[in-house]
């Protein structure tokens, strides 16, 4: 089979891509748990894709339930280099209107209750985080978006709120003037976990609303969203195809080796449990335990 080129983070709305042929389903387990759903692998634009509703079908998951560590892994496990994450967000700048599309180049981390990294439990890594996703896989989707002549934003801050309730009006309003651009509930954990697995990652944005903070915009209800999200998932989807026909079918970037000065911790230190748990990703970093011993 060939090799799987992207990976696809679906949100809220982008439950399945209709353009996806030659379908298989792969249930995948994980030392973390199960993923939100079974990976959908498919052909688009005469490439391998493979498929993940963040939220599950039927959207069974909130945000905060969400087992990323399990999402992340699974495609690690498939082979997967890059990934596109398709969230739905609001916005906090008048110039982000309802069904534009946004292209973030930072985050920032509002949540509490979730797990955003594979260490801990007897093996610590710090990875760069500088710059959370990757510029390069940005700017195929910004050239993919041009080729299908959609209009796109690159850059600025996604704020990641805990949710599942929607801000405050004192919240939005206090956002606002940190000078975010967006709001959502999901991406900074995809973002973290990504660079710690070596993926390349990127988020298309897609507005659906005002937050709260525009008066004449009313409450964000579900409604609003998901009645904006279909007019723009199938924008989404032609940016996705454009952007898969431009990926290389073999690339080296700086996020495939994120882990290459990142291990803290003393190689003879580490559980046998913990080397077990991440040998998919810190394998390649960690000498043989009988070769190196005496």
């Amino acid at each position: 089979m060939n090799p799987i080129l992207v990976g696809v983070i679906g949100g809220s709305g982008l439950y399945n891509m209709k353009e996806l042929t030659d379908l298989e389903e792969i249930k995948i387990e994980t030392p973390f748990g199960p993923p939100s759903d079974n990976y959908v692998i498919g052909t688009l634009a005469k490439r391998r894709v493979a498929f993940l509703p963040r939220h599950g079908r039927g959207h069974r998951f909130t945000p905060a339930e969400i087992n990323y560590r399990a999402n992340i892994y699974g495609f690690k496990k498939l082979g997967v280099r890059q990934i596109i994450s398709v969230s739905a967000v609001g916005s906090l700048k008048l110039e982000h209107r309802p069904l534009d599309i946004v292209l973030p180049g930072q985050f920032v981390d509002r949540t509490t209750r979730r797990e955003s990294t594979f260490f801990g439990n007897g093996i610590v890594a710090h990875v760069s985080f500088g710059d959370p996703v990757c510029k390069t896989l940005t700017g195929l989707i910004a050239q993919g978006a041009a080729n299908a002549e959609i209009p796109v934003k690159k850059g600025g801050t996604y704020l990641c709120m805990e949710g599942p309730a929607f801000s405050t009006r004192a919240e939005s309003h206090l956002y606002q003037s940190w000078g975010m651009d967006i709001i959502g509930m999901t991406n900074i954990q995809e973002a973290k976990l990504a660079r710690e697995a070596e993926i390349c990652f990127a988020t298309i944005a897609l507005v659906t609303d005002y937050d709260c903070w525009h008066d004449s915009g009313g409450a964000v209800s579900v409604d609003m969203i998901i009645e904006n999200l279909v007019k723009n998932n199938e924008n989404a989807q032609r940016i996705l195809k454009e952007t898969v026909r431009l990926l290389p079918e073999t690339r080296d970037c700086p996020c495939h080796h994120a882990l290459r000065n990142a291990i803290i911790t003393q190689p003879d230190m580490i559980p046998e449990a913990a080397r077990e748990r991440l040998h998919l990703l810190v394998g390649p970093y960690l000498p043989d335990r009988d070769a190196s011993a005496p």
